[in-house]
């Protein structure tokens, strides 16, 4: 059982069971300071490891982020790069050409 917020990343490593959580990076189990929500998102994650009836099961918490979906834009740019110069570009061009395979059905 995985509780995760890269979904096709955890997705691709076949994983048995998945709770997708659409939070940033680093706060798949909710928000800090936020016990009510990290106990939802842990109950939500037993719930699909007791009822899940297949293998690579994905199931979406459909929570929000309090503070907004700004995280979303943030994500790569100059703000809030993932990595810097070379690094980043390398990494996004890897990154369009998974998902190109992805869409061909190679993967």
């Amino acid at each position: 059982m995985v509780i995760a917020t890269a979904r096709d990343i955890v997705e691709s490593a076949a994983v048995p069971r998945l709770l997708f959580v659409d939070f940033p990076l680093g706060a798949p189990c909710g928000e800090p300071w936020n016990a009510e929500q990290q106990r939802a998102v842990l109950e939500m994650a037993f719930r699909v490891l007791e009822t899940a009836t297949a293998p690579r099961t994905t199931v979406e918490a459909g929570l929000r982020w309090s503070k907004g979906q700004r995280w979303k834009d943030l994500i790569f740019t100059e703000e809030q790069p993932f990595l810097p110069g070379q690094a980043g570009e390398e990494w996004l061009k890897k990154k369009e050409a998974y998902r190109r395979m992805k869409a061909e059905g190679k993967i």
